[in-house]
């Protein structure tokens, strides 16, 4: 890519695209449009070809998306699945009409079936059916990578597919109701230390920043002690805190911090091509995709003690055994990200002190 070279990014506001356009101009490129769901919705077929045949981007990051968590993909399957086609059938057919150089389309590691062979490699797609609860998102996702492939190949468009594995880092979701594991337990944590320190202070400060469920930092003592022990922040008659995590503990997960995601995606952009992809001479072009990720994983228990030690809680985790583990190791294989030149900067460990950091400004 040019530096003066006009590039689109799609969905600059999330924890993906907010670190693509972050790495962009760290790199020099100062020609990046974006647009908000208010300007420009990506669903919309003629809202999208106006914007294209407007603006000729020559590069695209197409990271907009619908998604959620497990109660948010199981309970809104239809708009899952046709918000998500949508937004790739429009970005991906008007880059193709509208000469885009380069496209990248961004999905996630919930395309391997739910009983994946570990560590997770490109090849395994499709070879086994998908988690019941987030199977409309992940067909949609599939579909994502199968376009890109057959406008590669039909159209001679050089359109690459990458797939992240379970990402952190800034503009991340601190909302308990609907974050993910991660930053969910950085601020139960967080709150468990001020709890045990009768720290009031930073407790009415979270919640001013970050409302539970309309309880602020203004709301009555009892009402913030009660919101706490809904969501498994509570000190005990003793006068220990303890904080809830669900589930057993065991189940392992990989995480990458999303600035390094941001480096890879832009790495691949400047440095390869879909051609880069795949063997030659392969018969049958297929799995194009490219893993994202470290090809490390740690414990959710082992993440929780992390966590604690860094932010210095001295209560205790009770692990609910009667919430869902969910899929016991979730890793990628990284062999082929790695082959193509870039490998993970930032350890989990290095990656917690920054997101704490983070949440505390």
């Amino acid at each position: 890519m040019e530096l003066n070279a006009k590039i689109y990014v799609a969905g600059h506001r999330g924890l993906v695209g907010s670190a693509l356009v972050k790495n962009l101009k760290s790199k020099g490129y100062q020609n990046i449009i974006v647009r908000t769901h208010a300007d420009l919705d990506l669903t919309d077929t003629t809202s999208v070809a106006g914007f294209f045949e407007k603006e000729k981007p020559e590069y695209v990051f197409l990271a907009a998306a619908k998604v959620g968590g497990i109660v948010a993909n199981n309970t809104y399957r239809g708009e899952f699945i046709y918000d998500n086609l949508m937004i790739q059938n429009n970005v991906v057919h008007q880059s193709y009409l509208n000469g885009v150089k380069k496209l990248m389309f961004l999905g996630s590691t919930c395309i391997y079936p739910k009983n994946c062979p570990q560590p997770m490699k490109e090849d395994y797609l499709l070879t086994d059916i998908l988690e019941y609860t987030n199977e409309p998102y992940a067909i949609a996702k599939i579909a994502g990578i199968k376009l890109c492939e057959s406008y590669n190949l039909q159209y001679g468009t050089n359109f690459i597919s990458v797939m992240p594995t379970n990402l952190y880092g800034p503009n991340d979701n601190f909302d308990l109701e609907k974050s993910h594991v991660l930053p969910a337990l950085i601020r139960k944590i967080h709150l468990g230390k001020a709890l045990e320190n009768d720290d009031w202070i930073t407790i009415d400060r979270d919640f001013d920043q970050l409302p539970i469920e309309n309880v602020t930092g203004k709301s009555t003592k009892e009402e913030k002690k009660a919101i706490l022990k809904k969501y498994g922040v509570e000190k005990t008659g003793e006068g220990t805190v303890t904080v809830e995590i669900w589930g057993s503990g065991r189940p392992r997960r990989e995480f990458l911090w999303s600035e390094d995601m941001a480096d890879a995606c832009v790495f691949l952009m400047e440095n390869r091509n879909f051609s880069d992809t795949y063997a030659n001479g392969q018969k049958e072009i297929r799995n194009t995709h490219v893993n994202i990720g470290t090809g490390l994983d740690i414990s959710i228990a082992d993440l929780s003690n992390l966590i604690k030690e860094h932010i210095g809680f001295k209560g205790h985790f009770v692990f609910n055994t009667n919430k869902p583990d969910g899929t016991m190791e979730k890793r990628t294989d990284v062999t082929k990200l790695n082959n193509l030149g870039w490998k993970h900067k930032i350890e989990i460990e290095q990656g917690l002190s920054l997101m704490y950091e983070h949440y505390l400004n």
